[in-house]
């Protein structure tokens, strides 16, 4: 039995609480519809990105860190996890049937982010 939401949020309620929604997505079949796909959908990411929905996105190796066999990990901003939904049904990877997907609720309460940007070189990096 899980632990209801408002207790968690009641437990958490000194923390950051931001309320995301992690997308999984998963080849349906192999890598090959999925690089036949790639252009069009990182061009789509970048599109989520510059509209401030997407939050932080990127290819998921394998377990032994050595391939990548077409999985990712997409986390948008949304106000619902049917919103989110309606995002993720837009990706052309998944409006064309390379890849399926599955939408969890996310909250952010932990973690450090640092960036560093240098003036003189214009470069920063995320620590």
């Amino acid at each position: 039995m899980g632990i209801p939401v408002k207790d968690v949020m009641q437990a958490s309620s000194e923390m950051l609480q931001k309320q995301l929604y992690a997308i999984t997505t998963t080849p349906t079949a192999g890598i090959e519809p999925i690089l036949a796909n790639l252009e069009e959908h990182l061009a789509f990411q970048v599109a989520l990105e510059r509209e401030g929905v997407l939050y932080a996105a990127g290819p998921m190796w394998s377990e032994d860190e050595q391939t990548w066999e077409g999985d990712g990990l997409v986390v948008v901003r949304a106000g619902s996890r049917a919103e989110a939904v309606a995002i993720a049904e837009r990706d052309p990877m998944h409006k064309r049937g390379a890849r399926t997907f599955t939408v969890r609720p996310w909250m952010i309460n932990e973690g450090t982010m640092t960036v560093r940007l240098d003036k003189s070189s214009q470069t920063f990096s995320i620590l």
